[in-house]
């Protein structure tokens, strides 16, 4: 399973699992002149004093939070060679909704540590970060590098969105038989593009993807 920084998860060549994983209170204040004298009061220019204003104020931001939630189809799984989708939960704690357009991943060097279990308790011996060759769909020499989703997500305002990211894990051909059957937890995403919206809540479980 593809676990992002989180997870998500994979499959193998004989039918084993080889996983991988940003108010306005506006106060106008003037004095109105009233007159006792003969001039309509049409013929009197009212307006506001000078300072005079409103206050706004601005939500503060929180991260947002990607976590591994459940593993892929059985067809889905990462095997030597071969593509696996990832499974992720967007969690997001702002009082506005926010909309993803791109992540940032690390490095194409950086790879994923092998685990026995869905929680990521026990490693599996010689399917390390060092050996395993999962890493990331398109990632690349640079690290921070951004790709476009294949369509925008919209996490609810306190809310939180799954989404299977299709295909954006990707397991080497040299990935040792010991990461057979394992579980992955995926390198740390280095970012996303994101920004406070007034869209509508992308509709989950979502998929989406990037593919380049």
């Amino acid at each position: 399973m593809v676990v992002l920084d989180h997870p998500g998860q994979h499959r193998d060549d004989g039918g084993k699992r080889w996983s991988r994983r940003s108010k306005v209170v506006a106060a106008i204040v003037g004095a109105m002149l009233a007159g006792t004298s003969a001039f309509a009061v049409s013929n009197w220019v009212v307006g506001v004093n000078t300072g005079s204003s409103g206050q706004a104020q601005s939500a503060s931001i929180s991260n947002l939070t990607i976590t591994a939630v459940a593993a892929p189809a059985a067809s889905d799984l990462l095997y030597p060679g071969a593509t696996g989708d990832v499974v992720v939960k967007i969690t997001n704690p702002n009082s506005f909704p926010v909309t993803i357009t791109a992540v940032q991943l690390p490095a194409n060097t950086s790879f994923a540590a092998g685990f026995v279990d869905s929680a990521l308790s026990t490693p599996v011996a010689g399917c390390t970060a060092a050996s395993s060759t999962v890493a990331w769909n398109f990632a690349t020499g640079t690290s921070g590098t951004t790709h476009n989703l294949t369509s925008p997500l919209t996490v609810a305002a306190g809310g939180n969105l799954s989404v299977t990211l299709t295909n954006d894990a990707v397991m080497g051909t040299t990935a040792p038989i010991a990461c057979a059957g394992t579980y992955f937890s995926m390198p740390s995403l280095t970012g996303v593009t994101a920004y406070a919206d007034t869209a509508s809540a992308t509709s989950g479980p979502a998929t989406d993807a990037w593919t380049s």
